[in-house]
């Protein structure tokens, strides 16, 4: 196209524009998706997290600051934070370390090993409430694991109404839950390393232990990276094994934050302060995730 004074003008519609109009369009949906649930939820609950929000007298008092120097002033809170870190350090350690060893078994070629595969997954599409249940009455005072344990001669304790019984029962129970899932995932990182390597590792006569530490381990560390992010963010959101479970106790034993959210926003009404605790919630998971992703730098060979 030219203009009047003989000069090329560029139409407006170009194939560019066009492509980026198409992909604005196949995106849109996604970011709608974000922008509804994501991003006006974060800010409604920092908004929140300003306020007092009485429903019962049907208040919304700003109070600015306030709930944040509560916050800091919140004798308990300590002891919830205590008890989050160390539920997500047992749930990390346990099921990345039970799932890996898990998929190093099942990728074996043996017979039947596709009904142990199916075995150690199914608890993942069991109802969580279902399973959380179940286990809940197996660990009773006079549950089946006591009354098992009783059998050997051994008097088991009373598992949900001791500290630390309680604390590792909670652990035990969602690292069986969803140990499956890890498992998978290892399992196809296992598969996709090439046997060339391993074969020439024991042409070299490499150790079965050595081929695991500079084949095995390397060449599977971006699972490693993936699953240890998705494990350590589930385990800080973890509520319905308390809520069923323990429902925080013995004392503060088992409440971890989210469970302590919830008490703090449905039990006493304090949504302002639930906000709050909330907030502090997301900059954790933030944080640990940020962290995570630094140290892939150290963690995934490719990443050198």
């Amino acid at each position: 196209m030219t203009a009047d004074d003989g000069s090329y003008r560029r139409p407006f519609w170009t194939i560019e524009r066009r492509d980026g109009v198409v992909g604005l369009l196949f995106v849109a949906p996604q970011l709608v998706g974000i922008v509804l649930f994501v991003l006006v939820p974060l800010a409604l609950v920092f908004w929140y997290s300003l306020h007092e929000w009485n429903v019962l007298a049907n208040t919304f008092t700003f109070k600015g600051a306030a709930n944040y120097r509560k916050l800091l002033e919140d004798p308990t809170l300590p002891e919830v934070l205590g008890a989050t870190a160390l539920f997500s350090a047992g749930l990390v350690v346990l099921n990345l370390g039970l799932a890996l060893a898990l998929a190093l078994l099942v990728n074996q070629k043996l017979r039947g090993i596709v009904v142990f595969r199916t075995l150690f997954f199914s608890p993942v599409v069991v109802s969580l409430v279902a399973w959380t249940i179940v286990w809940g009455f197996l660990l009773q005072a006079n549950g089946t694991i006591n009354g098992f344990l009783g059998a050997l001669g051994i008097e088991g304790p009373n598992w949900l109404r001791h500290p630390t019984t309680a604390m590792i029962s909670v652990i035990v129970v969602q690292v069986f839950k969803n140990v499956g899932l890890n498992m998978v995932l290892f399992l196809a990182a296992l598969q996709g390393v090439p046997n060339e390597l391993y074969e020439a590792a024991r042409v070299d006569g490499a150790p079965r232990f050595k081929q695991f530490r500079r084949i095995t381990l390397p060449l599977i560390s971006p699972t490693i990276l993936l699953t240890s992010i998705i494990t350590v963010v589930g385990s800080l959101q973890v509520f319905a094994q308390i809520a069923v479970l323990t429902q925080g106790g013995p004392g503060v034993s088992t409440t971890v934050l989210v469970y302590y959210l919830y008490q703090q926003a449905f039990q006493f009404h304090l949504f302002g302060y639930g906000s709050t605790l909330a907030i502090l919630l997301f900059v954790i998971v933030l944080t640990l995730t940020v962290l995570q992703w630094q140290m892939r730098r150290r963690l995934v060979f490719y990443e050198n």
